[in-house]
């Protein structure tokens, strides 16, 4: 038998080796046989449902109230269940027992949740009149607002049988194709000279700062793309037709209009933001070409964008990470602190790079009755550190929404970066003043600004990406492999300008990004949420510790109002024309500091 030795104490902790996450609560520690007693529970809650069929508009307040209070409690045990399948299948994506496993699952609550489709489309059709004066109720306030907001789909609704076959539909189609792209790209092996790696860390490679390592690694990444190219742009194709033939069916007028409507933000505020944006290509253009004197070349290519400007890259362990991200939210709220604490110590985050594991990082939310889970894919660099911190800013909103319950305990995504955002900035604000070497503090500036460069401008051209290939797959057709090349090395090159010098084998890069997979239209909402948060923490500064319960109240309120109730809560006026141009001022200010901090250090 051969044995497996662990790495190190000291190895280890770099790598973060040991920190995974436990599942077993989700399903009381009982595994697949949980999940199977989760699914009858939902099935026996799906039968009492079923008796309030063609009653609901007939309904008071207390007997909606008993309704919605057995969905919630559908939706708890399917929530449980499914997020232990899915969160399995998301650490080890070549297991055929998780695959397997999550699919089964997917097809077993689709049964269950088609059969309560009639809730919805009923609700939509009571009298508006007499769905306010239901609403005003306070047996209803636990769900007020997602009755209230839900009726807006009111247009887009389709009868009963339609919705069923749609829904059922769903799991041999998008759903199946989303899949199927996760499971290929987490496959993906990248030959580095040094041995084969994943997809993530031959990524990671571009922040070396030798560059020879950077082209060899881009070199690397654009030869691991190659192999399965035709296939993912063939995954792609598919989706975006099943979209188009989605929005026909539900009368959208545009690719990204049921996006915008699911954020609760009009079309006409998310093309304020996109335009906002592109206006200011300026700034990661001036950033660029400041980098590019930094690293001494004359032209950055497009695998220097993320290269350390340091002559040395500093290394984080875990435990220094930890450290310091508890460090930077204790000094905001001890509150906050006790949290982090928690997913520390309770096997909440599943980090380690594993092969077969999903890419990225991410915050899953669960359901209320339970916590939520942190996956991240640690490589010990500073950008990890800010990741971290950032990833536990989601636990943290989702941790103290949990008391709102399962209708109101997440928010639009267009809100839901505010927390991530905003614990991130502080962290980014301990470790600049913990950084007195006027070299170590350019180097932080600078990696803090590439990250809101890459949140706000690379977000929005992705957009633009976005909205390329959907119009030509509605207008003109299928796209090839050049097709996709095209738009995105046009709409690249858009927010670079000449700057920095496209490489031909950098358009093939759009086909590793799981968020025009997984989630069309969600990639704005990044650019969104960064200048919402960004206007926040100007709030805290201004206003100190006085701000704390404010925000913490912002962040208890869930989704269980709108934006624009939640943006007032802690100042923000999410109306106002002026709030985009607000937030890129801000940006506009740190590359100032850069400029500032590449003088001081002698750079310039």
């Amino acid at each position: 038998m051969t044995t497996i030795e662990s790495p190190p104490p000291a190895e280890s902790d770099l790598l973060a080796s040991s920190v995974a996450w436990d599942l077993s609560p989700l399903v009381d520690g009982r595994g697949s046989d949980g999940v199977a007693a989760l699914l009858r529970e939902a099935e026996q809650l799906v039968g009492q449902l079923i008796e309030y069929r063609g009653r609901i508009a007939e309904l008071d307040a207390s007997e909606l109230a008993e309704v919605m209070t057995l969905l919630a409690d559908m939706n708890d045990r399917l929530g449980r269940a499914g997020s232990f399948v899915s969160l399995g299948f998301s650490v080890n994506t070549a297991d055929p027992e998780a695959g397997a496993a999550m699919q089964r699952f997917q097809e077993q609550a689709t049964a269950l949740s088609t059969q309560v489709i009639f809730l919805e489309l009923e609700w939509a059709e009571v009298d508006e009149a007499r769905a306010s004066r239901l609403l005003r109720e306070p047996v209803l306030e636990f769900c007020r607002y997602y009755l209230e907001s839900s009726r807006r789909y009111r247009s887009h609704l389709l009868t009963e049988a339609e919705e069923k076959v749609l829904a059922e539909k769903r799991i041999t189609g998008n759903s199946a194709w989303s899949r199927l792209f996760d499971e290929l790209t987490s496959a993906i092996v990248v030959d580095l000279p040094e041995g084969a790696v994943s997809l993530e860390q031959g990524l990671s490679r571009l922040g070396s700062p030798s560059p020879d390592e950077r082209r060899a690694a881009a070199d690397a990444v654009t030869a691991a793309l190659e192999p399965g190219l035709r296939t993912r742009a063939f995954v792609f194709n598919t989706l975006m037709a099943d979209k188009a033939t989605d929005d026909r069916l539900r009368s959208y007028d545009s690719w990204v209009a049921s996006r915008n409507l699911s954020n609760q933000a009009s079309d006409s505020s998310v093309q304020a933001l996109v335009d906002a944006v592109v206006d200011r290509y300026d700034i990661p253009q001036r950033w660029y070409r400041l980098k590019a004197q930094l690293l001494g070349v004359d032209r950055l290519s497009d695998f220097d964008r993320n290269a350390s400007i340091a002559e040395v890259e500093e290394q984080f362990s875990w435990s220094q990470a930890t450290e310091i991200v508890l460090d930077s939210y204790g000094s905001f709220s001890s509150e906050l602190a006790d949290i982090v604490g928690r997913f520390l110590d309770e096997n909440w985050i599943d980090a380690p790079i594993r092969p077969g594991k999903r890419p990225g990082a991410f915050c899953a939310y669960t359901v209320p009755s339970a916590h939520p889970f942190l996956l991240l894919n640690w490589t010990s660099r500073r950008r990890d550190v800010l990741t971290l911190a950032h990833e536990l800013g989601h636990g943290l909103h989702a941790y103290l929404a949990r008391e709102q319950g399962i209708f109101h305990q997440t928010t639009p995504l267009t809100l839901a970066e505010t927390a991530s955002v905003f614990g991130e900035t502080v962290t980014f604000g301990r470790l600049l003043d913990a950084t007195s070497d006027p070299a170590a503090r350019l180097s932080l500036i600078a990696e803090s600004l590439e990250g809101q460069i890459a949140t706000v401008f690379r977000q929005v051209a992705m957009n633009r990406f976005e909205n390329a290939v959907h119009t030509h797959r509605r207008n003109i057709g299928e796209l090839s492999v050049e097709d996709f090349g095209d738009a995105w090395e046009a709409t690249q090159r858009s927010m670079l300008g000449d700057a920095v010098e496209i490489s031909p084998g950098y358009r093939s890069w759009w086909s590793y990004i799981p968020h025009f997979i997984g989630s069309p239209g969600y990639v704005y909402a990044y650019a969104y949420g960064q200048l919402l948060a960004l206007a926040v923490y100007a709030a805290y500064e201004t206003r100190g510790s006085a701000f704390v319960p404010a925000y913490l109240d912002l962040l208890r309120a869930g989704g269980s109002r709108s934006p624009e109730e939640l943006g007032r809560m802690v100042g923000v006026d999410l109306a106002d024309p002026g709030f985009w141009a607000g937030g890129l001022s801000i940006i506009d200010r740190q590359l100032a500091d850069a400029e500032q901090a590449a003088r001081d250090a002698g750079r310039l």
